[in-house]
């Protein structure tokens, strides 16, 4: 296979009409609005998708200004100033967009010579990735950039066109696996937050009892409720239930001093997580051999109190750094998926907000540490961790097996775009066919 690859300019791929670079549009803000085509921007663009789902849109009486600027879904786009090389793509079912200047977007346009899944996987390689490291201008007062000319005389090695869709095949399979595990991710979460909110907020069953109505639940569980409210400092709530402070049933564990934690990039000691890493957000790995005081593993909840405030994990494993806090239990009733929905609150949320001080929270008398929840008693505590266990494990698993999927498309995809891993090795090594 490795001889069937060539070694092609991409700006002669231009000129071929096989490939077309383009860039975003300068918009004015008289032409945005609520409504019409997205806008796109470069913190829209993730590792691998594309947010359309924007607040500002080319209103509809501009549309024919940015006709000629429209990416559509199967166009791969990547930032070429600021945060340059992080890439994503237009998904079919997406709609078409208009992207910010400060992104490029590459669309095929002879899909007998390239394959667009190929194209951007190429764009996620590190080949791709130290092309435009070794032409993105530096500076102290100006951000990264690449512009589309230099892009032009990248030269890269593509192998035939039936090589490269079974390539963007196989690469995109794991793919379609990862998104499917994050959806059904999303429908679990959704599904607890709503089981939070019924019981402990909206107090569902304990309205339908005090109006007469049968609260929908097996007699056992809806003994549990009371069928009545009282005044607390909180407002009205269930009758026999009390407002407490959340830190005296939470703990929160601060974490380590970057600069005493003996960080190194040579993988000793364990992975040390940095506050964006809980919003998502990759950064170049860093390793600690610092104390398990500030050990985390999948299931416990982090806190970011600096960089994104009130940002909420629960899948990470490592050293966190002290601008995240570890919140853990000290009552039996109190599960880790109580916490992480009591983290992920609008209550919560809201303190989270009134105490932040820009990208920090303050830490004085105020802070969330003091914020009041309403305590519903063992009983329907019990209850509640009872009735999302099963929740949080299949969440807890579907992150371990993401983490997995990624591991061995991250170890496929260099190999593979490279040529030095045949993609009938591939498929015998995913269990597929060869090819």
């Amino acid at each position: 296979m490795a001889g069937e690859w060539r070694e092609l300019r991409l700006g002669d791929l231009v000129s071929q009409r096989a490939l077309s670079i383009s860039d975003g549009y300068r918009v004015r803000n008289v032409e945005l609005g609520a409504e019409g085509i997205p806008f796109v921007r470069g913190g829209d663009i993730g590792d691998g998708w594309i947010n359309t789902t924007t607040i500002d849109h080319i209103r509809p009486e501009f549309v024919d200004r940015v006709r000629a600027k429209l990416a559509r879904p199967g166009d791969v786009a990547f930032i070429t100033k600021g945060t340059v090389g992080r890439a994503g793509r237009l998904r079919p079912g997406q709609p078409a967009v208009v992207f910010a200047p400060q992104v490029a977007y590459w669309r095929v346009l002879a899909s007998d010579v390239l394959d667009a899944g190929f194209l951007f996987y190429l764009i996620q390689s590190h080949a791709f990735q130290s092309a435009l490291n070794g032409v993105k201008t530096h500076g102290s007062m100006v951000a990264d950039y690449v512009s589309i000319s230099l892009q032009h005389d990248f030269v890269f090695r593509f192998p035939d066109i039936r090589s490269q869709r079974a390539i963007a095949h196989i690469l995109g399979t794991l793919d379609d696996k990862i998104e499917l595990n994050r959806r059904m991710k999303e429908t679990l979460e959704a599904m607890a937050r709503a089981l939070f909110k019924s019981w402990l907020v909206d107090f569902d069953p304990v309205r339908a009892k005090a109006e007469g109505r049968d609260p929908g639940l097996p007699k056992p569980l809806a003994d549990l409720f009371p069928d009545s409210f009282e005044d607390s400092e909180l407002g009205e709530i269930p009758k026999g239930w009390r407002a407490r402070r959340v830190s005296d049933v939470i703990d929160f564990v601060r974490g380590v001093e970057p600069g005493r934690s003996g960080c190194n990039e040579e993988e000793r000691g364990m992975r040390f997580i940095r506050v964006g890493e809980v919003t998502g957000k990759r950064s170049s790995n860093l390793f600690t051999e610092a104390g398990s005081e500030s050990r985390c593993h999948p299931g416990d909840i982090l806190l970011a109190l600096d960089g994104t405030p009130g940002a909420v994990a629960y899948y990470l494993d490592g050293v966190f750094s002290s601008g995240i806090r570890k919140l853990v239990s000290r009552k039996a009733d109190l599960s880790q998926c109580y916490i992480w929905l009591l983290a992920t609150s609008d209550g919560f949320q809201k303190t989270i907000r009134e105490h932040a001080r820009g990208t920090t929270i303050q830490h004085a008398g105020g802070s969330v540490e003091y914020f009041r929840d309403i305590d519903p008693g063992a009983g329907v505590g019990v209850a509640f961790s009872t009735a999302t266990g099963s929740i949080w494990e299949r969440l807890l698993g579907l992150h371990r097996e993401n983490d997995c999927l990624s591991v061995v498309r991250n170890a496929l995809l260099p190999k593979l775009i490279s040529g030095e891993l045949r993609v009938k090795d591939a498929n015998a090594f995913l269990g597929g066919p060869g090819q």
